[in-house]
This record gives C-alpha cells, sequence and structure tokens, in this order.
C-alpha cells in the first residue's frame, strides 16, 4: 500500500519559550533537529537525546514522543523489512512509556496507529488486512479521545487513500477525511502546551491536492 510521501513537509518551528526553564530548552532544541533532521544519524542523536531527557525526568510524555516520532521517520525514510520493523518496535516502545505518564493524551494514541500504518509498507501483501483495521482502529480511538486532533483525522485520511488505492477505488472517504482535518488545522487553537505537536498541516495540504 503506498502512501503519500508527507515526510518531506515537517519543517515547523518550535515556538520561543519566555523562560529559561531547562526541560523546555532542551526538548524544544531536540523537537527542532527531529523536525528538521536529513540523515539518519541526524535523527539518531536526536533520538538518543529525548531518551535521556525522558529517562531522566520520568514524568513527562513529551520526549519519548518525539522519540517515537523520530523512529517513525527513520523507518519511512531509510529502513528496509525487518529493519523498518526494527525502527517501529523502537517507536512503539516509546510510545507505550509515554502512555504510562499520560493515558489519555490522544497525541500518543495517534502516533500508534501511525506505526501500524507505517507496518504495512514493509509488505502490503502480507500485513495489509492485519495492520489497516488496526490503524484505522487507533486513529478512531484517538479521535475519540479528542475529536478535533489534526493529526489523528489526518492520518486517518491517509489510511483510507492508501487502502483506496490498494483496491483501485475512489479515495472519496478519503478526501472528505482530509478536508475535516484541514479545517481542524484552520480552527485549532493554540496549545497552552508549547512543546504540543505541531507537525501535519503541510502533509494535509499536499494530500487534499490530490483530491482535485
Amino acid at each position: 500500500m503506498k502512501t503519500i510521501p508527507f515526510f518531506l513537509a515537517l519543517i515547523i518551528s518550535i515556538p520561543v519559550l519566555s523562560n529559561d526553564d531547562k526541560y523546555f530548552s532542551q526538548m524544544g532544541k531536540q523537537i527542532q533537529a527531529v523536525y528538521t533532521a536529513k540523515s539518519l544519524e541526524e535523527y539518531q542523536q536526536a533520538i538518543n537525546a529525548l531518551d535521556r531527557i525522558g529517562n531522566a525526568e520520568k514524568t513527562k510524555w513529551e520526549p519519548f514522543y518525539y522519540s517515537a516520532f523520530g523512529n517513525i521517520m527513520i523507518a519511512t525514510n531509510w529502513a528496509e523489512g525487518s529493519k523498518k520493523d526494527t525502527y517501529l518496535d523502537l517507536a512503539l516502545a516509546a510510545i507505550n512509556k509515554g502512555k504510562e505518564l499520560a493515558p489519555g493524551e490522544s497525541e500518543l494514541v495517534a502516533l500508534e496507529g501511525f506505526v501500524h500504518m507505517i507496518r504495512i509498507t514493509a509488505d502490503p501483501a502480507s500485513r495489509g488486512q492485519q495492520y489497516s483495521g488496526l490503524a484505522m482502529q487507533t486513529f478512531g480511538k484517538a479521535l475519540g479521545m479528542n475529536p478535533k486532533n489534526p493529526r489523528a483525522m489526518s492520518l486517518l485520511a491517509q489510511m483510507q487513500f492508501g487502502t483506496a488505492q490498494f483496491f483501485n477505488q475512489a479515495p472519496t472517504e478519503a478526501c472528505e477525511t482530509a478536508r475535516k482535518a484541514a479545517t481542524i488545522f484552520e480552527s485549532a487553537v493554540e496549545s497552552e502546551n508549547p512543546l504540543a505537536p505541531r507537525w501535519g498541516k503541510e502533509m494535509n495540504i499536499e494530500m487534499v491536492k490530490n483530491c482535485k
């Protein structure tokens, strides 16, 4: 199953923080490093730093979220076959650590669905049936927790789009979902958490363009 090459559109700026808190300062630096990484080595350096921050802080879910995101990007950009699964396993382990700290955080659940979706690409013929349903179920769970999570909505649209392509069907449902995601992105209220995920808007714009 093909997925839209969205990872090229993940260039995002981190808000300027008004204080010198060490945690936010370190996290802002490493989040930016993940968003702008252009090589396996750059991703790995940021992931290692995020894991160290998470293990030191012990109560913060954000380091594990971005560690997982980095591993997903590695799996998407470089890994093949069993290596892809290795990075996705690392991502899922980090997500689970984050969920232990913040079980009600829909962003973590959406990222879990992302892992399931990328697993399909390792072997669509043998994995499509198992992981397609699991990915959609997980995105649905994330949206149940927060119906205004634009990343969960947009990732669901990608899953629907890929499924339609696989079965040579019109992506009508996927396009409708992508447009809903676009509306959410446009109307989203700035999170009080300066480290909250902000990626995905450009990815969704590209998908909506494919619907025209």
